[in-house]
């Protein structure tokens, strides 16, 4: 890569991309951005069908990766193989998922008729139960994955992509069009779209509202733990903290999406990846976690729906 040039005068080092390094940090855009959307997806459900901003759900995520290393360490003989991966992903978006239903009955639906603060006061206090009943249970220090990826790849107009990365990339959008098949061809989640329009009017008509909601909760808790052992496998490290700053930036790409709009999560999520990568490339690696919520304050006072969402008129 040719060296950076400055700036007559002032010695700013001008921003210069080659194609190589454009490939790459498209990759690596894709990749944080699919964390990001399958995250935002849960976030996106649960408000669709009950209102709630549903501020655990970052630490949802990090449940799904401390699931996954779990299995993995206990596999012994095969936690460190394809089979023994594939094992620790099932296996997380499944306890992951009933952990979200967990939630939801426990600390959620007793409140859904209560105040909007009240329920968002108890989505923070779960946070912290999450995330402390972690720290007591696997400490405070980070710790490592017991499985390395394979580094192999292929050259591509200079840049180098891993098939882990493909894989990671192919997988979240797998998962992501088979939630649009499930949301749209199937009777539960025909259910689902319907309560998201009047849960009085569905309940009267013989749905079962609170088995709707309950399986809200496991898919978009089941799509969390998904980007968890995603994120673990890749970055090779996990800590009980790191479904705050996740959760925080999935809600943003929510928001930039469209709360409550499926295809807005995932768009919203790649978008936020796109931005924020290519933006700390230009600013600096400092801009990280700054630059996410300057794109969120700014959508809230451009276009508060986002981009796909659309204008609701309460009714009284």
């Amino acid at each position: 890569m040719a060296p950076y040039a400055t700036l007559t005068g002032i010695g700013v080092p001008a921003l210069q991309i080659t194609t190589d390094l454009f490939i790459q940090q498209l990759i690596n855009a894709l990749i944080i951005g699919s964390f990001y959307s399958l995250i935002a997806l849960g976030y996106s459900m649960v408000y669709g069908i009950i209102k709630l901003l549903n501020f655990a759900h970052g630490d949802v995520f990090m449940a799904g990766a401390f699931v996954g290393y779990t299995v993995l360490a206990k596999l012994t003989g095969v936690g460190g193989s394809v089979l023994g991966l594939v094992a620790a992903f099932v296996i997380s978006m499944i306890v992951t998922g009933f952990l979200g239903m967990g939630i939801e009955r426990i600390a959620y639906r007793p409140l859904l008729k209560a105040p909007k603060l009240s329920i968002l006061i108890t989505a923070v206090g779960m946070s912290l139960v999450l995330e402390n009943g972690v720290m007591a249970a696997f400490g405070s220090k980070p710790h490592i994955m017991p499985i390395t990826l394979p580094t192999a790849g292929f050259q591509l107009l200079g840049a180098q992509i891993t098939y882990t990365q493909i894989g990671i990339i192919t997988i979240s959008v797998l998962l992501m069009v088979g939630l649009q098949l499930f949301i749209h061809k199937t009777i539960y989640g025909k259910a689902m779209r319907a309560i998201a329009l009047d849960q009085t009017a569905c309940s009267l008509m013989g749905i079962n509202v609170r088995r709707v909601i309950a399986l809200t909760f496991f898919v978009g808790s089941s799509l969390a733990a998904s980007a968890g052992m995603m994120n673990a496998t890749y970055y090779g490290t996990i800590t009980f903290m790191m479904g705050f700053i996740f959760g925080l930036k999935a809600f943003t790409a929510a928001v930039i999406g469209g709360i409550g709009s499926i295809p807005g999560a995932m768009l919203g999520g790649l978008v936020l990846g796109l931005l924020e990568t290519f933006g700390t490339y230009a600013l600096g690696s400092e801009w990280k976690d700054v630059f996410a919520f300057i794109i969120l304050i700014l959508l809230l006072v451009l276009k508060p729906t986002g981009m796909l969402g659309k204008k609701v008129t309460e009714r009284m």
